[in-house]
């Protein structure tokens, strides 16, 4: 019985699943991930209904959910079915692959060798176009696992592309391998480069469907120079219902609105989507998120605007329990700009003491920095935080903004020797 096992365990290593991808993350990660599958909806049309039920499956089983992860496994071969309008094929290999993988964790033995030997089975009548690449459902599958845990964005891009150039036909690979590229230049103001902004277009033409890449490539058409108002107003008539099943482009489009119509027309979309989906947590947290914008902007907004905001921030508090970090760290923020100096200092004083994983450190750190030099006036104790932010060497948005205020500050007044001596021994960021 001791060698089956041991046999079995090798097979169990040589599958294509997520038990075998490297994905296992902190506890609290995970618990972000799971909020995030739960904002994801999960309705009848979604392209990736498989491959979202297969994650968050594997996210329940780290998280000790068992019974749940086996439900949700199930609920992804059937929406593969559903989906390719088929009772089996490659597809199913990913998914059989969880299935061996959690029986055999839950002691299950005999259910485990039934799994595997159906993945032989599809592997055998369902080989790769390309005899030295796996398959491209997998491909796909493992591109989009690594997209939604926002871990290697270039390797998802670089997986979506072996995917659709050896099933062509399949056009949301193509179009997320665009939209997996345009993630790696998304800070850039002037947009992709000319190269990729093609693709994006003739993605486009091909896949006329896809909601999130219409908005992503409106908006590198706005950091082109190209005149867009008019043309992002039509599209959120258009799709306002449809914003209610996709958290991602909700989240873009509020963006895109925040950045070429402003403030207030984001604001006004945000409270129009609420009022038709008041159920949809991720609007009222996008929502808040706006009028926090509005408040960090210039000029002072009315106590309407200022008691709507922090109502938001309060009510999205609540209903994100595993992300209480960074909802705090924004409504101590607009405490902060609605002067009421007592409350937002208290929050921060919380955060400071509570117990962060590095990233989430990097985050606090460089909101403190920025409360203690706009708020309070106090320029040491901001210094001191966007150093204790660029200290941590993990790659970030927020370090690297941190080390961006440090290096226009190191030739300006009495810390100057000493942010020009900590730059100069930085540590480099992991990898």
């Amino acid at each position: 019985m001791v060698v089956c096992a041991a046999q079995s365990l090798t097979t169990l290593e040589s599958l294509q699943c997520h038990f075998t991808w490297d994905l296992d993350r902190t506890r609290s990660i995970l618990l972000l991930l799971r909020d995030k599958m739960e904002d994801n909806r999960t309705e009848e049309g979604n392209r990736w209904l498989g491959h979202i039920y297969n994650l968050w499956g594997f996210i329940q089983y780290k998280l000790g959910v068992t019974e749940d992860a086996k439900r949700l496994f199930q609920k992804a071969a059937e929406a593969f079915s559903q989906i390719r309008r088929a009772d089996e094929g490659p597809w199913l290999v990913v998914n059989y692959g969880n299935m061996a993988w959690l029986h055999h964790h839950l002691g299950e033995q005999e259910e485990s060798q039934n799994y595997l030997s159906k993945v032989d089975d599809l592997v055998q009548r369902y080989p790769s176009p390309s005899k030295d690449e796996l398959h491209p459902e997998i491909y796909a599958e493992k591109a989009w696992s690594l997209t939604y845990l926002r871990e290697d964005m270039e390797l998802s891009a670089e997986y979506f592309e072996k995917a659709a150039r050896l099933q062509p036909d399949m056009v949301e690979w193509n179009t997320s391998y665009v939209l997996a590229l345009a993630d790696t230049q998304k800070y850039s103001y002037t947009g992709v480069d000319a190269d990729l902004f093609e693709k994006m277009r003739l993605a486009k033409e091909q896949d006329p469907e896809s909601l999130y890449l219409a908005i992503v490539y409106l908006e590198q058409r706005a950091k082109k120079g190209e005149t867009i108002e008019d043309e992002v107003r039509e599209l959120a008539r258009n799709n306002l219902s449809a914003l209610g099943s996709s958290h991602s482009c909700a989240r873009a489009l509020l963006r895109v609105y925040r950045h070429n119509l402003g403030d207030d027309e984001a604001i006004a979309l945000a409270e129009e989507a609420l009022q038709i989906l008041p159920d949809r947590r991720y609007l009222k947290r996008y929502a808040a998120l706006c009028y926090r914008h509005k408040l960090l902007g210039r000029g002072r907004p009315g106590r309407g605007v200022i008691d709507r905001a922090i109502s938001l921030h309060q009510e999205v508090l609540s209903l994100y329990p595993f992300s209480l970090h960074v909802k705090k760290i924004d409504l101590a923020t607009i405490y902060a700009k609605a002067s009421n100096m007592a409350e937002a200092e208290q929050l921060f004083q919380e955060l400071l003491q509570s117990d962060l994983n590095p990233k989430e450190k990097q985050t606090l750190y460089n909101a403190y920095a920025k409360y203690r030099d706009i708020d309070c006036n106090d320029l040491y104790g901001s210094i001191q935080y966007h150093m204790k932010a660029a200290a941590i060497p993990e790659k970030s948005f927020h370090r690297d903004n941190s080390i961006k205020v440090l290096e226009k500050k190191k030739n300006k007044g009495k810390m100057s020797k000493e942010i020009e001596n900590f730059l100069k021994n930085l540590q480099e960021p992991k990898q």
